[in-house]
C-alpha cells in the first residue's frame, strides 16, 4: 500500500498536527494494535486516544511496532473528568504514560470540561505546567464552550491549542469555528461522519459525493478539511483508512461546501451530550 502525504499545521503553540487524524474509540487488544499499525503505514501519523479508552497501551506499542521514527508521530490522550483535582491529573498523565510506555503525549486534551464541578482551570493548570516539565508538548481541550476557553485565557494565562468538538454536517457548529478562529485555537472534529446519524447515506450527501466522483465518506473529509477542521475518522479497515486519508487530490466549491453544511439542525448532536451541563467521569 503506498503511503500518502497529509498537510500539517501550526498550532499557537509552536507544534504542528496533520490535517487528518485517526480515532481510536473502541479499538483495544491485539486487534486494535493492529489496526493502528495498520493506519501508521498507510499515512496516518496523528492518533487519538484518551484514558478512559482504555488502549493508551496499546497505542504505544501500536507506535513501537510500526516502523515509524516516534518524533514523526503525534500521539494524544485526554484527561478523565474524574481527575480534573491538580494533584490527581498530574498523576494521571504520568500513569497514562507509564500504561502506554512513552516518554512524553504529543498532546494532551482535557476530556470534557464539566463546568458543575468547576475544576477545569485548575486542570488546565496541571497539564500547563506538566507541559513545563517535558511530559506534554502540547495542551489541548475537548468539547469546551467559548466561556470555559475564555476562562483560561483570563485564569491561566494561556490558551489551549485545540478544542475537540462534536463537528459533522449535521452538526456544523459555525459558532464555534468562528470563535476558534478569534482566538487562534485549531479545531478537531470527533465523530465526522456522524456515522450513527448515517450522514453518508443522506440523499444530499450522496448526490454531491456523485458530483465530485468520491465517496460519501470523503466528500465529508474533504468538507471538514476545507473548513480548516482537522477530522479524526476511524476505521480498523486498511482500504477504508486509506480512502478516508485520500481527501487533498480534489476540491469542492463554495456552493459545495454550502449545500452540506446546510444539512446542519438546531441541535444536531448524536446524543444529549451538550459541555454546557453535561458531566463525564
Amino acid at each position: 500500500m503506498n503511503e500518502l502525504t497529509v498537510p500539517s499545521y501550526v498550532l499557537n503553540d509552536g507544534s504542528d498536527l496533520p490535517a487528518v487524524g485517526f480515532g481510536t474509540y473502541g479499538l483495544r487488544g491485539s486487534g486494535g494494535v493492529d489496526a493502528m499499525v495498520s493506519a501508521v503505514r498507510t499515512g496516518y501519523r496523528l492518533l487519538d486516544s484518551a484514558f478512559n479508552y482504555e488502549n493508551e497501551g496499546i497505542l504505544g506499542e501500536a507506535a513501537r511496532r510500526c516502523g515509524v521514527p516516534r518524533e514523526e508521530l503525534r500521539l494524544v490522550s485526554k484527561l478523565p473528568g474524574r481527575c480534573q483535582h491538580y494533584d490527581r491529573a498530574v498523576a494521571t498523565v504520568e500513569e497514562s504514560l507509564l500504561r502506554a510506555g512513552l516518554d512524553y503525549w504529543d498532546m494532551y486534551l482535557i476530556h470534557w470540561p464539566n463546568p458543575g464541578r468547576g475544576l477545569y482551570v485548575e486542570a488546565f493548570g496541571a497539564l500547563v505546567d506538566l507541559r513545563g516539565r517535558g511530559l506534554i508538548r502540547s495542551v489541548g481541550v475537548c468539547n469546551f464552550l467559548p466561556e470555559h476557553i475564555d476562562r483560561l485565557r483570563d485564569e491561566v494565562g494561556a490558551l489551549p491549542s485545540v478544542n475537540q468538538i462534536e463537528l459533522h454536517p449535521y452538526f456544523p457548529q459555525a459558532d464555534a469555528l468562528a470563535y476558534h478562529a478569534s482566538v487562534g485555537v485549531r479545531t478537531q472534529s470527533w465523530s465526522p461522519l456522524a456515522r450513527k446519524l448515517k450522514a453518508v447515506e443522506d440523499p444530499a450527501i450522496t448526490a454531491l459525493a456523485d458530483e465530485a466522483g468520491v465517496s460519501p465518506a470523503r466528500l465529508i473529509l474533504r468538507w471538514h478539511y476545507q473548513l480548516g477542521t482537522i477530522p479524526l475518522p476511524k476505521s480498523a479497515t486498511p482500504s477504508r483508512q486509506a480512502a478516508n486519508l485520500d481527501v487533498f487530490g480534489f476540491s469542492l466549491t463554495e456552493e459545495q461546501m454550502g449545500r452540506i453544511s446546510a444539512l446542519g439542525r438546531p441541535d444536531g448532536r448524536q446524543a444529549d451530550q451538550d459541555p454546557a451541563r453535561y458531566e463525564e467521569f
